[in-house]
């Protein structure tokens, strides 16, 4: 279909081929600026122009979005201003769209007498719709929901630039990574000394902007702030504030919690309270003073961002990782000396020490349990050779995750918004079952150690357990109350653990699907859980941008990680138990110390969200997976990306290795699942 540009064309979809529009013959044009594609409308914009949705042919069709300007008045006031902002939020966009939650400025241009702004398509949908389907926001996610915003509004106060009309509609929620965006910088403003004293024109949504803006023109960090907490109202009550300021003008924010399901706690009373100020004066100032709140105050009996309370148990696997956390606590021991003795000086030079050395030693070959040798090379070589051996075409539908059989003889794989289930062969890429039972899309696939069974999570918020050889149902586990996002299965495929949008994780009795117990710390949605080889440990990754470390057999956490200034999209143990990798959306790994709870390393390289990683089998290679297309592959002990497979054409959602280290298996959005081979 090619899509007519005339903003008044009541019908503007039109069969490939056609030059002029079917229905109010205008041209049409095949590729605005021979670039971009015209798909469809996504929303008008009262009679100034049209939003599309669009493909960026110079970017392997990526989706983006396309903004027209072409209002009907020609010469006047209102053209005028329109076409000012117009050019204005093209400006913002340049400045502000390196904030991996504002939309990137991909270009802005003129063609045939309208402006055009393209920019980054945000694949999601925004909070008001989400509302209109969910009915209801509890507290904890209302909290979340700030702490994921108010650093953004810190990010463009900073910059100087005053957004103006914060409402559900301009916040788009990821689908993929439930990253929230903030969208239309339409009304944005740059705040100067001569814009702090002087009046402008009224520019926001009644209902949400503050007084200031509405009546005055004037804007100011504390007016985004006020169109926050309106937001967030709106989504606790249901109860828009646009119908409130009709009936009460700005009254209602003076008894704003009469129109609430249930109490707040106090902190989160204290925070919306302060939000809704009318006065200017009385109001948040800065997100600063926001963030201060809203983070709680630490408790003497949890251990501070990145550190211990306590000894965790570690258990090492292998000669090669006795060995080389042998030289690992032998360095950190000398650092502490260092550090104690010295000054930050000597600590650089045992960074540089303690890099040389880890570089410099000499694994063991590693034998799998079918003595194959996987990798044989010191770890500053790293992989030598990696070539892509087969492509699978998955559906339709992006391939949003995908499982390895220990016996490396298949995959199952989901994909997104499936209910079903697809499980091929490794060596043939040949489809063998196409397993169904779950009501709702599926979210997480395991396969347990034996290779006889496969476990599924699900939107339904149920687990169901599955005869991997016939895709027959064993068993269906109930008690999660809402998605399961997560699944893992203990090396001896007893245990098995989900984690839930419910915010909990669930240990189970894998064989009789008995509930073992229920383990809560996060604050919001629980999206990753990996078990450690020797079984004794578990770690989580939340929106809440924690890790939380669990003995297994145990209820409350041991250890809290706060490192991460993101959301936790994956996380996973090394095969000597001994390191933690963990992936978020600020595009880095960030490499954890098991026992210590400290940062070894972070890796950074990827230029989008890091979706998903996972260690080699001999623990001398990582492989982590973007939304920037790639597969990198990461030498430990330096810290170098040593291998970047490019094969992809759309964002990369899961990786692993089959047990010999000799395959690696990717899943992506482009509906293929393709598999890389590894040789020396």
């Amino acid at each position: 279909m090619i899509c007519c540009l005339n903003p008044d064309c009541p019908n503007p979809l039109n069969p490939k081929g056609k030059k002029s529009c079917q229905t109010c013959s205008t041209s049409l044009v095949p590729l605005l600026r021979n670039r971009f594609r015209v798909i469809r409308v996504l929303s008008d914009e009262g009679g100034f122009g049209r939003t599309y949705l669009s493909e960026d042919t110079d970017k392997l069709n990526e989706l983006c979005v396309i903004k027209q300007l072409a209002p009907k008045f020609q010469g006047t006031w209102s053209q005028k201003k329109a076409m000012e902002l117009f050019a204005e939020e093209a400006k913002r966009l340049q400045e502000l769209g390196e904030h991996p939650q504002i939309p990137t400025l991909i270009a802005y241009f003129e063609q045939d007498n309208c402006l055009y702004l393209v920019q980054q398509f945000i694949n999601g949908q925004n909070l008001l719709k989400e509302l209109q389907q969910r009915k209801v926001y509890k507290a904890n996610e209302i909290q979340a929901i700030l702490l994921d915003l108010v650093p953004v509004l810190k990010f463009i106060h900073d910059r100087g630039v005053i957004h103006r009309d914060i409402k559900p509609e301009n916040l788009i929620r990821c689908r993929y990574d439930g990253r929230l965006s903030l969208i239309d910088f339409g009304s944005s403003k740059q705040l100067t000394e001569k814009v702090k004293n002087k009046s402008g024109t009224s520019i926001g949504s009644h209902g949400y902007s503050p007084l200031e803006q509405i009546r005055d023109g004037k804007a100011y960090p504390a007016s985004d702030l006020f169109s926050l907490g309106a937001t967030c109202f709106h989504l606790l009550t249901g109860t828009s504030p646009f119908q409130l300021w009709m009936e009460h003008g700005y009254g209602w924010v003076n008894n704003w919690r009469q129109y609430l399901r249930s109490p707040l706690t106090p902190e989160l009373d204290g925070v919306m309270n302060k939000l809704l100020q009318k006065d200017l004066k009385q109001r948040y100032q800065s997100a600063d003073e926001v963030i201060k709140d809203l983070i709680p105050k630490p408790q003497l009996a949890l251990p501070a961002a990145g550190q211990s309370s306590g000894k965790f148990p570690v258990t090492r696997s292998s000669t090669f990782s006795f060995r080389y956390a042998l030289l690992k606590s032998l360095v950190l021991a000398s650092a502490f000396i260092l550090l104690f003795g010295f000054s930050e000086v000597w600590y650089q030079q045992y960074r540089q020490i303690q890099a040389t050395l880890l570089s410099r030693l000499k694994p063991l070959n590693y034998s799998s349990s079918q003595g194959e040798v996987a990798f044989n090379h010191s770890p500053n070589t790293g992989v030598r050779n990696i070539s892509l051996a087969n492509t699978f075409k998955s559906s339709a539908k992006s391939v949003m995750s995908v499982a390895i059989s220990p016996d490396g003889r298949k995959i199952a794989s989901i994909a997104e918004g499936d209910r079903i289930i697809k499980v091929w062969n490794l060596a043939t890429g040949k489809e063998i079952l196409t397993i169904r039972g779950h009501s709702q899309k599926i979210n997480a696939v395991a396969i347990s150690p034996n290779s006889k069974t496969l476990v599924s999570g699900s939107d339904d918020q149920t687990i169901k357990v599955w005869n991997l050889a016939t895709g027959k149902i064993v068993r269906t586990l109930q008690g999660h109350s809402d998605s399961i996002q997560a699944l893992g299965i203990s090396p001896n495929g007893k245990i098995l653990v989900s984690g839930s949008d419910d915010n909990t994780l669930k240990v189970w009795n894998l064989s009789t699907g008995r509930l073992i117990r229920t383990l809560k710390g996060h604050k919001y949605w629980v999206r990753s859980v990996a078990i450690s080889p020797d079984g004794r440990n578990l770690a989580s990754g939340s929106f809440d941008k924690t890790i939380k470390l669990w003995h297994l057999n145990q209820e409350n956490p041991a250890r809290t990680l706060k490192g991460n200034n993101n959301t936790v999209t994956s996380v996973a143990f090394s095969p000597d138990n001994t390191t933690l990798a963990s992936t978020s959306r600020d595009r880095t790994i960030k490499l954890w110390d098991v026992a210590s709870g400290e940062v070894i390393r972070t890796l950074a390289g990827h230029t989008n969200t890091v979706t998903y990683v996972a260690f080699s089998p001999d623990g001398i290679t990582l492989a982590s997976t973007s939304r920037d297309r790639t597969i990198k592959l990461w030498n430990l002990a330096t810290g170098e990306a040593i291998h970047t497979l490019t094969g992809h054409q759309n964002n990369v959602t899961s990786v692993a290795f089959t047990t010999d280290g000799k395959t690696i298996i990717s899943g992506s959005e482009d509906n293929t699942i393709k598999i890389w081979r590894i040789s020396n």
